[in-house]
């Protein structure tokens, strides 16, 4: 089922279909939760209405659960675990591991005897499939999806132990035969689904048995593996559904079979054709009704998917429940699982067309009546992250009428489109129904079927149900019943788990939710605790949890609690809690525990008489009226309480429901509370107490009347006659009291109306200074003639003259101001009596004005007159005498101040204008401002006399600029001129962003800063904020988006229409952030964190910040699209807290759990999803803890650093070190432990530098460097000058001693100095214009026309592997056969045994087991020596050749077992030699993988050096007898003398190799052979070297004239004797001069006198040199006469002479052989160099050096040198002795290329590795060049590695006979036949497919007539 993992593994659709899921985080520990976190945790739960109890988290993923009710158990199954926790806490009890195991899905479980594999088994994770309890035999049953589905019973109670073995260990005492079905239970795929369930036993049985529905993983499926494997072992033992006995305690050899009697499988399986029509994944087994009463049918339910086709993406999953009946009570008869088997599809669909259709199932759950289950809608994108799901619930009797209904219409009145046969089952009988006459169906027949009718059958219309709840990611569901509630639990693939109640109609009344792991699934099956329904279980991809199923503590109140309408919380009256009704101390009786059913109205209230209380009245008491659901409170213990531990005794009279009556006294009044300041009433809280608690409250106020004229002193009869409270107004008292009885006989106002009060007048204002009469009208005055004062304020207080009873003046008032207006409240007060003022309702004032104060200009000081201040301007503002004249006209207009300086051309600009005298009233400048001939019109509520105008501006025909005119009588003109200009918009950047708004855009343009106003609108409706613009720019913040949408964005000018463009912003989906790494923290900060997500390309500012316990939040940096790094902030304390990301100024939420709506909007505003922990601050020190560190300048520093244990993690470049301000670069990290060193030097100009360590924000100095000198260095160089001094003294006195002696001896040896000077000279001066001229002359004679003479493959094989068949000479004369190229030779009468023994030993040779144990055994052998090993290699390579694939895979195994040889000791010393069989193997495989690239590329440089070599020795001098020369590469091989040589042209006629004559070019010092030779390669160049005549077979005739001519001859009686030596003749001899005609004709017979002249005698012979020439002190002989001995070493300088000449040739043959080309890249080099990195990794070899030395003595020592040595293998050329001297020097140059250890190298090195020093380090440049081409090229796969293998084999088939191959390695077995043999019996798996057996047949083939065969041959 691609869904879901295995039975449980908890994957869906969005979390990862085909992979398991990812591993924990490393910090995940199967341990309790630290305290603070958990804490956290539990506090954020809580805000819902569900709490999580407890949590177990698993390292593992976790797969599947199961509850032990009874005991109180839960056991959980994790992939590769098994855990056994307490149920109340999920404390860990016990636990097992189960994986990862060997195994491989195309293997028979080895508890299978006998069973065997060609397959490699891997490493493999045990996946849990099934975890079921079987309480009657008090077993588990585990089946994981190892070992195809293997399952074990272990022991309830202790799930480490298991309970029995299956297979059994020990055999008993009857064998059990266990066949596959019996152990191919589960499915063995980790995404491939199973259930289970334990059925009660059968009747006749006496155990369990157990149901099991398994996904189909064998051939064909999506599951089984792809490879070219057709072994199925899932066909036949595995089917869908199968019923197996669990019958622990009976016969075991029936255990988990399926046999229901000897005759019927008890199973349900698919045709093999059928499988991808009905590809099943199951989601859950269960009984229903789970505890039938005695007789009643139970049925076993399975709910699953089917695929109908799993390749149509257009095809959808049909959603199906199947139902098995169980046999009625313990005697019925068990049916075979088919006959009752039948399928009816589920449809949750919303009715709006296929659209709304939720085609997978996802989770069931079955409850009493009904069945709910969880569908989801498949998305065609992948990645939809919430899949869009539905709750739909189908009634149980709804399935039974249909399957009813559906077996009558099968078989009493037949209706095809009803119901159908299953034809696709194998057990079934299809084809399909018919009717059964006279046939009656029993209900047990309509419900289960019977044998005789047809079965399985399903039903073909679905039953529909519409969705009861809608929510993206819904994963799982569990259902309760609660009083009229039905309580769903919805788990969601976020980790959420979502609280539904629903009404009896289905409809949902509320919601709640809590997460519990946010982003990990919650698993599709969610179960109750069988001991308290009030929990429930539930398990995330890495958790179990136990959930609360309602935290009713957070409601505090009843409203609160009922109204949140949640079926489990109810008000507990008596309590005062809410509770879940099992909680509620007698919530069975009535009235104790109000449901959430009854609703708000029936909570308990209280009404208090009376409810208002006055301060001076004695009440007797109070009277309660309590309502609502309490039970009766008579007889209980009942108070009523005031808070502050005061209570009054209260008493209910009789029993009464609903409505009670309660009385209470009153609190004393000693313990009234206190009135609040400036407040006449009090408000008191009281509560009925019963039995301690507070079960109802109530409110009553107390107040005052005598405190309403202290609280309202200028209104106090108006206010008390207003009170709410009954209160009167005493007119000679002027008091408020509450009992009227009080005042005295006077009339007393009644109302407010009646009070006496002042009627409020207007008065004009009044100058300062000046003397007023102000007169005060009164209303109800009843105290006419009283005395009374006029306040204006505590200190201005005038009398009062009564004018008449409603009038009274307050005379002569004076009051002064020094602002230019204030304002003097007027009251009436009794005299004498200061705080009794006549009532004021509506105050009544005076205004006072100064002209001197705030008037600064003429129109300032005249304008006052509009507000009634009457003043004049003369020299500033005065007051205006009565006899003034009426002021005149103020100046001009002064404009001082315009802005802005332009606007648009539409106008609106809101223009304001700053100056003097700018008119004295509104009206006068209302026409009066200009722009030019435009209009402004000034606005009343923005001008201020005088000193500004705001005027809108009026639209203009154009642009232009003018000044502003103020006309105001007089005319003034602005100094600057106002611009009408036309603003442009042209584009806006970025035009896209985050529809979460708080992207920051330009829009770009011309005249942008115009206007007094400016919007910039988004959709033509929401304002883009934070406006900044500049002339060409405005930068604004865009707001919030509803959809990702293009929307328009409109540039507004003074509120005009929108600027002429075409702006558009996209508003984009929002960036979505995934996760985050590392998720913890240093308390300093500042650690990186790497936030990854989507769509951080539109991202302009992030930020980050931690809740509660963070400091300063800290700035992001966004690194790509998907990569956002974050220092992380500081925090306060060490703890766990949740992260904020604002993101564009916007905080993060995220959409998915708002698209949910399953969240608080709280925490989905703050995404509440990523924490961070924050952990103590690393500490360091230094190794040992001292504080000072002492070091010297120059030396190098390293440090070593202890760093204490920490979990946070922290990796490498998170460290920085610093020793003053030098960073120390760090090498080693470990745990505990940090090397660094310092590559730069110290400054000394400090003495001292701190040594600073960083991580983040933390910084600690951990010690101090101290710089110096050594005083030791100085001691020490004090005394050694001392020795040196002593020493001089006395070289000084013996140096006089003997001065005299060398001045004698230098006079003697100065004459041969100077003579030995003028020699060297000479012969450098030679040599010089030797190397000018070489290169020249060389190139110009290596332009051979022949092609270049390549053995063939066949001879380059044969060469190569058998290179000790060569002669001595390098060379075959003649082309011999190799016995591998011929026929095997054997007799006839032998043959057909022989080739029968052959052919059964080459197909041994070709089983791997076979072949690498005989290798092995052969190598174990003492007597079986190298050279034996380098040839059974070859063989077996030859044997191979066809199967270069086969005969890779067996090199690479043995190279496997070698390098665990070599890793073990010293691994830089593998491959070196060829001292086993798989490295000569090696060297085999390399000559054939590289023989192309040797041909195509190589070929040419390399013959060219050779061609080179030989023409530069030949240019020289050659000794015949030693073989020395002028010209070598190798010291050894030099001609230490100056021989006198010149060269010959000498014309040669020889019939032969197809020329008649020619001209040769000889030396006159060659011998008559090497002139020969000369010819011979002149006149056979095109031949190859085989067919060339030999020396010895030719005779040479020298024509001295046309009379006379002579034979030459190496020796004849002319030839010179010398120191009683023979010398060879020369040219020189013969006195050949140039030019010569010379005859070459081949002899009859061949002059056998000499042999060889290399073998020739020294003491007889000699050439050039005789022996004695080159001793260090020569004997006088003739020689000395006439020729001057120099010293030898003079000479050497002609090795670099020849490799200056040769150094172009060798450079272009390193080039070739280290290049790469494109079209033919060197892939067995890649591949081999592969391997070799891999097999370094696994072995945990890390060091660079070792892997160099691996690939060079792989390829360039083992193959690429040994070509170098052996041209001969390549080329049909001789390979003279000296050219074989040059190439060793050429190859040591190589050899030094590839090594990586330095070359130390000296004068009294040897000149051989001298010679190329300078070079090598560029060679070696090319070599590590060539190896990181190798490195960086495509990785190939074994498929195109073996493709180019095969197709090696193909190119050179049938050139080798592979039986004289194989003949010749049998004679290897043969010899060591005993040590095979013991070998083959030892290994296991050759024993099991009994390899020794057919070695027996090979030799029983071959014994009798191998060795008489091969005699007669």
């Amino acid at each position: 089922m691609a869904r879901r993992a295995a039975g449980g593994a908890p994957l869906s659709a969005r979390a990862a279909a085909a992979s398991p899921p990812p591993p924990r985080s490393p910090f995940r520990a199967p341990s309790p939760c630290p305290l603070l976190p958990l804490l956290l945790l539990l506090w954020a739960a809580r805000a819902g209405a569900l709490e999580i109890q407890r949590r177990f988290p698993s390292p593992t993923p976790t797969n599947n659960f199961a509850l032990d009710g009874a005991a109180g158990t839960v056991y959980l199954a994790a992939v590769n675990r098994l855990y056994q926790l307490s149920g109340a806490n999920l404390s860990l009890e016990a636990e097992a591991a189960v994986g990862p195991v060997a195994d491989s899905p195309l293997c028979h479980a080895p508890q299978l005897p006998q069973a065997s594999c060609e397959h490699p088994r891997r490493l493999t994770d045990n996946y849990n499939k099934i975890l079921q309890l079987d309480p009657g035999q008090g077993l588990v049953v585990v089946c994981g999806s190892i070992y195809q589905g293997f399952c074990q019973l272990r022991r309830r109670g202790n799930i480490s132990a298991v309970a029995v073995r299956f297979p059994p260990a020990a055999p008993p005492a009857e064998p059990v035969t266990v066949f596959p079905s019996m152990l191919n239970v589960a499915a063995n795929h980790p995404n491939a689904s199973t259930v289970g369930l334990v059925l009660p036993p059968a009747a006749g049985t006496g155990g369990s048995r157990l149901l099991v529905g398994a996904t189909y993983t064998g051939y064909g499926s999506a599951f089984f593996p792809r490879n070219r494997s057709l072994e199925d072992h899932r066909f036949e033992n595995t089917p869908e559904i199968a019923i197996r006995s669990l019958d622990a305690r009976g016969d075991l050899a029936k255990l988990f079979t399926f046999d229901l009697n000897p005759s019927d499988d008890n199973i349900l399986k698919i045709k093999q054709g059928a499988k991808e029509q009905h590809k099943l994944g199951f989601v859950r087994a269960f009984l229903h009704p789970p505890d039938p009463p005695p007789g009643a049918p139970s049925y076993a339910y399975l709910a699953l998917n089917s695929e109908a086709r799993a390749g149509d993406k257009e095809s959808q999953a049909r959603s199906l429940l199947a139902r098995i009946c169980l046999p009625r009570g313990a005697g019925g008869d068990a049916k075979k699982l088919t006959e009752s088997y039948i399928q009816l599809g589920l449809q949750c669909s919303g009715g709006a067309g296929r659209g709304d259709l939720y085609s997978r199932l996802v989770s069931v759950f079955p409850a009493r009546e009904l069945l709910f289950a969880v569908f989801e809608r498949p998305q065609g994108s992948p990645a939809a992250r919430a899949t869009p799901a539905a709750l739909c619930a189908f009634r149980f009797a709804d399935v039974q009428a249909a399957i009813r209904a559906a077996r009558n219409a099968c078989f009493v009145e037949p209706a095809p489109d009803v119901v159908a046969v299953l034809d696709s089952v194998v057990q079934g009988t299809g084809p399909a129904c018919e009717r059964k006459r006279n046939i009656q169906l029993q209900p047990e027949q309509l419900d289960c079927g019977a044998a005789h009718l047809q079965h399985p059958l399903s039903i073909l219309q679905p039953l529909k149900a519409t969705p009861v709840f809608r929510a993206p990611g819904l994963s799982s569901v569990a259902v309760a019943t609660v009083s009229n509630y039905t309580v769903v639990f919805l788990g969601t693939v976020s980790g959420r788990l979502l609280k539904i109640n629903l009404n009896e109609s289905m409809q949902v009344v509320s919601r709640r939710v809590v997460t519990v792991a946010y982003g990990e699934p919650v698993h599709h099956v969610m179960q109750f605790d069988p001991a308290d329904p009030g929990y429930l279980y539930l398990m995330t991809s890495h958790q179990m949890a136990r959930v609360k199923v309602a935290a009713c503590a957070v409601h505090a109140t009843c409203g609160d609690c009922v109204g949140a309408a949640d079926a489990y919380c109810g008000w507990c009256a008596l309590e005062t809690r809410c509770t879940l009704q099992q909680d509620c101390a007698n919530s069975d009786q009535q009235h104790f525990w109000t449901s959430a059913s009854e609703g708000p109205g029936r909570c308990p209230t209280m009404t208090v008489l009376p409810a208002e209380i006055d301060v001076h009245q004695e009440y007797p008491g109070m009277i309660l009226q309590i309502s609502g659901s309490l039970p009766s409170l008579s007889g209980m213990e009942m108070a009523c309480d005031y808070g502050n531990d005061i209570r009054t005794v209260a008493r209910v009279p009789g029993p009464a429901f609903g409505h009670q009556i309660a009385y209470c006294n009153l609190l004393p009044r000693a313990q009234f509370p206190p009135f609040p300041p400036q407040q006449d009433h009090v408000i008191v809280e009281m509560s009925v107490r019963v039995n301690g608690r507070h079960i109802v409250r109530a409110n009553f106020t107390i107040y005052d009347c005598g405190r309403v004229g202290q609280v309202y002193p200028h209104a106090a009869c108006t206010s008390c006659l207003s009170a709410q409270w009954p209160c009167f107004w005493c007119t000679q008292q002027h008091a408020c009291v509450s009992n009227q009885s009080r005042c005295e006989a006077s009339p007393n106002p009644m109302s407010p109306q009646d009070c006496p009060q002042i009627l409020p007048s207007a008065l004009v204002p009044v100058p300062t200074g000046s003397s007023q009469s102000i007169p005060v009208r009164l209303a109800n005055a009843a105290f006419q003639g009283a005395a009374l004062e006029c306040s204006f304020g505590p200190e201005e207080i005038f009398e009062a003259m009564w004018v008449n009873e409603s009038t009274v003046h307050c005379n002569q008032v004076v009051l002064h101001t020094t602002q230019k207006s204030q304002v003097f409240p007027l009251s009436l007060q009794l005299k004498g009596q200061p705080a009794r003022y006549l009532d004021s309702p509506a105050p009544m004032t005076v205004e006072v004005y100064n002209c001197a104060m705030g008037s600064p200009d003429c129109s300032q000081c005249l304008g006052r007159e509009d507000l009634g201040h009457l003043c004049v301007w003369s020299d500033g503002c005065r007051l205006r005498g009565p006899l003034q004249p009426l002021p005149g006209t103020c100046p001009a207009p002064e404009i001082r101040v315009i802005e802005p300086l332009s606007g648009p051309l539409d106008g609106g600009t809101l223009l304001t204008i700053r100056g003097r005298n700018l008119g004295r009233r509104l009206s006068d400048v209302a026409h009066g401002v200009w722009i030019g001939s435009v209009a402004c019109e000034p606005l009343a509520d923005r001008y201020t006399v005088s000193e500004e105008i705001v005027c809108a501006t009026g639209p203009a025909p154009g642009a232009f600029s003018d000044v502003v005119t103020v006309n105001a009588s007089k005319e003034g003109k602005s100094r600057e001129r106002f611009s009408y200009v036309l603003p442009l918009v042209q584009f806006l950047e970025p035009d896209k962003g985050p529809k979460a708004g708080g992207t920051r855009i330009t829009i770009h343009g011309s005249d942008l800063h115009v206007g007094s106003e400016l919007q910039v609108l988004v959709n033509d409706t929401e304002p883009c904020t934070e406006l900044v613009r500049t002339e060409t720019s405005i930068t604004c913040t865009v707001p919030e988006g509803t959809l990702p949408a293009p929307v328009s964005v409109c540039v507004r000018f003074e509120h005009r229409g929108c600027v002429r463009s075409n702006l558009t912003f996209h508003y984009m989906q929002n960036p979505v952030i995934t996760a985050i790494s590392p998720r913890r923290s240093p308390v300093s900060g500042g650690r990186t964190i790497t936030v990854a997500g989507e769509r951080f390309h539109m991202v302009q500012n992030v930020s980050m910040a931690v809740h509660h316990i963070g400091r300063e939040p800290t700035l992001c940096k966004v690194l790509n699209s998907t990569l956002i790094t974050c220092p992380s902030p500081g925090a306060l304390s060490n703890a766990s807290a949740p992260v904020d990301f604002f993101i564009n100024g916007r905080a993060y939420a995220d959409e998915v759990a708002v698209a949910e709506e399953l969240l608080d909007p709280e925490e989905a505003r703050r995404g509440g999803r990523f924490r961070l922990d924050y952990l103590p601050d690393p500490q360091f020190s230094t190794a040992k803890r001292e504080k000072w560190i002492k070091h010297h300048p120059g030396e190098p520093l390293t440090l070593v650093i202890h760093k204490e244990q920490d979990s946070l993690g922290l990796q490498s470049h998170e460290y920085r070190i610093k020793i003053g301000q030098v960073a120390c670069d760090i090498q080693i990290v470990s745990d505990r432990v940090i090397h660094c060193s310092v590559n730069e030097s110290l400054g000394t100009a400090e003495g001292q530098l701190p040594i600073t360590i960083q991580v983040g924000n933390f910084n600690q100095t951990i010690a101090t460097l101290q710089l110096g000198g050594s005083e030791t260095a100085i001691i020490v160089s004090i005394v050694i000058c001392s020795v040196l001094l002593l020493l001089s003294v006395v070289a000084l006195f013996v140096f006089c001693t003997k001065s005299r002696r060398a001045e004698r001896y230098w006079q003697k040896t100065l004459l041969q100095m100077e003579e030995m000077e003028s020699q060297i000279r000479e012969e450098i001066r030679k040599g010089f214009a030797e190397l000018q001229t070489d290169m020249t002359d060389l190139t110009k004679e290596l332009n051979r026309s022949q092609g270049i003479p390549f053995l063939e493959y066949k001879h380059f094989v044969t060469r190569t592997f058998f290179p000790k068949t060569l002669n001595s000479q390098g060379s075959s004369p003649v082309q011999e056969t190799h016995p591998l190229l011929g026929e095997w030779k054997i007799p006839e009468s032998c043959r057909p045994n022989m080739e029968e023994g052959i052919s059964l030993f080459s197909s041994l040779l070709n089983n791997k087991h076979f072949l690498i144990v005989f290798v092995h055994a052969l190598e174990q052998q003492k007597d079986f020596a190298v050279r034996d090993r380098c040839s059974l290699a070859s063989l077996l390579t030859i044997a191979l050749h066809g199967k270069l694939e086969y005969y890779t895979g067996i090199m690479k195994e043995l190279l496997v077992d070698l390098i665990d040889a070599s890793a073990a000791k010293n691994p830089k010393l593998m491959l070196r030699r060829t001292e086993s069989v798989v490295e000569k193997m090696l060297t085999n495989w390399m000559s054939i993988c590289m023989y192309s690239c040797l041909r195509e590329t190589v070929g040419e440089p390399f013959f060219l050096l050779l061609c080179a070599i030989k023409q530069q020795i030949n240019k020289g001098s050659i000794d015949a007898i030693t073989g020395k020369a002028r010209y070598t590469l190798n010291e050894e091989w030099l001609l230490r003398e100056n021989i006198e040589a010149k060269p010959r042209n000498l014309n040669v006629s020889f019939q032969g190799c197809g020329m008649d004559s020619l001209s040769v070019r000889a030396m006159d010092t060659d011998t008559l052979t090497q002139v020969k030779e000369k010819i011979l390669e002149a006149f056979c160049k095109n031949v190859p070297y085989s067919q060339w005549p030999r020396a010895e077979d030719v005779d040479l005739e020298w024509f001295a004239s046309s009379t006379q001519s002579y034979i030459l001859r190496d020796l004849d009686d002319t030839s010179v004797v010398e120191d009683g030596r023979k010398k060879l003749n020369t040219l020189a001899h013969y006195k050949i001069p140039e030019g010569a005609s010379l005859a070459m004709s081949l002899t009859d017979k061949k002059d056998n006198t000499l042999g060889r002249v290399k073998d020739l005698d020294t003491e007889k012979y000699f050439h050039l040199v005789l022996p004695t020439d080159e001793l260090a002190e020569p004997k006088k002989s003739h020689r000395q006469s006439h020729r001057k001995k120099v010293l030898p070493e003079i000479y050497l300088t002609r090795l670099l002479s020849t490799k200056g000449t040769l150094q172009k040739f060798l450079d272009d043959l390193f080039k070739a052989i280290l290049s790469i080309r494109e079209d033919k890249p060197p892939l067995a080099v890649k591949y081999f160099f592969d391997f070799l990195e891999e097999q370094a990794e696994k072995r945990g070899i890390s060091d660079p050096d070792t892997l160099h030395i691996w690939k060079t003595n792989s390829l360039p020592l083992r193959f690429w040198v040994n070509i170098l040595k052996n041209p001969q293998f390549v080329f049909d050329i001789d390979k003279t002795d000296h050219i074989d001297a040059c190439l060793s020097v050429i190859a040591q140059a190589f050899i030094d290329a590839c090594s990586i250890s330095d070359l130390q190298l000296g004068k009294d090195s040897p000149t051989n590795k001298l010679l190329y020093a300078k070079e090598i380090p560029e060679y070696r440049k090319i070599v590590q060049r060539y190896y990181k081409q190798i490195h960086d090229m495509t990785p190939l796969s074994e498929q195109e590695m073996n493709a180019h293998l095969a197709e090696e084999s193909r190119k050179y088939q049938n050139e080798f006979n592979t039986n004289v191959a194989m003949a010749e390695i049998y004679k290897y077995a043969k010899r060591y036949r005993p040590q095979i043999m013991t070998a083959l019996e030892a290994n296991l798996t050759a024993r099991r497919t009994q390899l020794q057996h057919k070695f027996e047949q090979v030799v029983a083939l071959m014994e009798d007539n191998i060795y008489e065969c091969y005699s007669e041959a």
